[in-house]
């Protein structure tokens, strides 16, 4: 793991993290969503055909399997509410989880697993890493959330989502040399720009594909809510079933490990 950081800067880290009130689960360092990007960012396009074996944005297209890809949780307020959704029509999927909210949630994280899931790496306070701009901040966003998958979990995850989908290429260059898959995606539900649940629904079954990974979310900042995430994913998953469609997690999908 990547164990390099010096006692300094993570009291540095801690000292800037953001505070979150009694009842919200941590906060995203970096802010909402909305405020940083649009959909399908190009930094990743380019950055897979600079590294072709560690980053994906899709899997094959020659099987009807699809990949659903949920970040920024374990919330309490609305990864239950997934997981429950999931459960009824025993769909998998791959949660790309904040470390600061994985340990203060164990028992979802655990839950995630138990349900036959697969959990990957979000960073840990869900800064935005490129403007942030260092190698330092990188690594220790990524090992302090390794050591609470594992220690929750009892393995070491390799699949690594950058907050935001911002990656440069010495950030991801980093990550090459020490073996992660990068996973981006095909399919932005956008559900992170307050839309209701039909227009998620659209955005997804009108986007899909063989082969496709699609980008939701179980998590939030305080003042935001996916209960449209939510309603939306139960009329989306019987309707692609209804298509053809295998509902898969990323490294079935993409032949891949997810743990060392």
């Amino acid at each position: 793991m990547l164990k390099q950081m010096g006692l300094g800067l993570l009291a540095a880290m801690l000292i800037t993290a953001p505070a979150a009130a009694a009842d919200d689960p941590p906060e995203l360092r970096g802010g909402p969503e909305k405020d940083h990007r649009e959909s399908n960012p190009l930094a990743l396009d380019e950055l897979q055909e600079l590294f072709p074996d560690n980053v994906f944005l899709s899997g094959p297209t020659d099987q009807n399997q699809i990949a659903l890809t949920f970040d920024d949780g374990p919330d309490p307020r609305f990864t239950p509410g997934v997981l429950d959704v999931l459960e009824e029509f025993d769909v998998p999927a791959t949660f790309f989880v904040m470390g600061a909210r994985a340990e203060a949630e164990p028992g979802l994280l655990q839950r995630m697993q138990d349900e036959g899931h697969i959990v990957g790496n979000h960073t840990f306070w869900h800064p935005d890493l490129v403007e942030e701009g260092d190698v330092a901040t990188l690594l220790n966003e990524v090992d302090r959330t390794d050591e609470i998958i594992e220690e929750v979990l009892g393995f070491e995850p390799i699949l690594f989502r950058p907050p935001y989908g911002f990656l440069d290429e010495e950030l991801a260059s980093e990550l090459v040399e020490r073996d992660y898959s990068i996973i981006a995606w095909s399919v932005d539900s956008l559900d992170w720009q307050d839309l209701t649940p039909d227009e998620i629904r659209t955005n997804v079954v009108d986007d899909i594909a063989p082969g496709a990974i699609v980008l939701m979310h179980d998590g939030a900042v305080a003042q935001e809510d996916r209960t449209e995430t939510i309603e939306a994913l139960r009329e989306i998953i019987p309707e692609l079933q209804a298509q053809g469609y295998e509902f898969v997690t990323v490294p079935d999908l993409l032949n891949i490990p997810y743990a060392r």
